[in-house]
């Protein structure tokens, strides 16, 4: 059945390839927070081709795309949308802002004071939006791919780890490789560049999405699960003395439930029925990663909660 069902997932997967070159790790991840209705955090440097991305698979959906410029002097009205008083009429008119669309790609999020991103933050937590006095649901599915510049760090505001945990996923985004950069340059400099058609469409994500609900989950994948967010919280009850002193706060129950959706969501682009370990550790790393808070001891050692979570794996007991 989950065969069947995820045939889709490779064309759409085919077709972004044929535009976007390598970053077959991001567009993955991109594909389980939209399978699975988690909103994905992806840092990397300027060129990258996170927004492209995100504009060519609303292209192979036919689905709506917004992108949001995050700048210091938005206002939450500039997302969510606001009420607009007609002096003919003498009535007040209702103008819906970015934030309806099915992929909303904040380009920049830290770059938008607090208000701005507890606004957005809202809407993806609670998936509807209020203007004056009426109460809008946002369309499915809806997705916020949010993008961070790790190096230029002048004028931001940091995202708190209360709204960061709101993401299911944090994905970082690396270089090309020497032959993948060959070609996405002579891809993009020729004559006709490639453009990505429809070839799924938003009605089977969402079927896809009642499918991964179904995907067989054992019970000590369960527990593997919830040990591996505990380790987090209470390393040393699971021997782990040599980074218990690096972690100052472990991650929210949220970890759990998203590291179950995620790796479900893994299982479903594997085109299997069932959860592994291996689909757990496939995905650990991108759920966990902006959930453990570090104490001032690991940055003075230069520990990164790469290294952290790396330990945790390797330590906690696989089923």
């Amino acid at each position: 059945m989950v065969e069947r069902e995820s045939a889709f997932v490779e064309r759409i997967l085919d077709e972004i390839g044929r535009v976007v070159v390598g970053q077959r790790y991001m567009v993955e991840r991109i594909m389980i927070g939209l399978l699975t209705g988690g909103h994905c955090l992806i840092e990397g440097v300027p060129g990258l081709a996170k927004t492209l991305t995100v504009k060519t698979l609303s292209k192979t959906l036919r689905a709506r795309f917004q992108r949001i410029q995050f700048t210091p002097d938005m206002l939450p009205a500039d997302i969510t949308g606001t009420t607009i008083y007609n002096m003919q009429t003498g009535k007040f008119s209702e103008k819906r802002g970015p934030v309806f669309a099915n992929l909303v790609l904040a380009d920049e999020i830290n770059r938008a004071p607090a208000k701005v991103q507890s606004a957005l933050l809202e809407a993806m937590q609670e998936r509807q939006v209020t203007i004056g006095e009426t109460t809008h649901e946002l369309p499915r599915p809806f997705l916020v791919m949010a993008t961070q510049n790790p190096i230029e760090q002048e004028g931001t505001y940091a995202l708190p780890e209360a709204q960061l945990d709101r993401f299911m996923l944090m994905v970082k985004v690396g270089y090309p490789s020497r032959d993948e950069e060959r070609v996405i340059m002579d891809q993009v400099t020729a004559a006709e560049p490639a453009e990505a058609e429809t070839v799924s469409s938003v009605e089977e994500i969402l079927g896809g999405r009642s499918v991964i609900n179904q995907i067989y989950i054992d019970d000590k994948i369960r527990d593997y699960i919830v040990d591996v967010v505990q380790s987090t919280r209470t390393p040393r009850k699971y021997g782990l003395d040599d980074i218990a002193d690096f972690i100052e706060y472990g991650a929210s129950p949220r970890a759990s439930i998203y590291l179950n959706l995620a790796a479900r969501g893994h299982a479903f682009l594997r085109r299997r029925g069932y959860v592994t370990p291996e689909d757990v550790k496939a995905v650990g790393a991108d759920v966990l990663r902006h959930r453990i808070v570090l104490t001032y001891e690991a940055e003075a050692e230069e520990i990164s909660s790469e290294d952290v979570i790396r330990r945790l794996f390797e330590t906690v007991e696989v089923p």
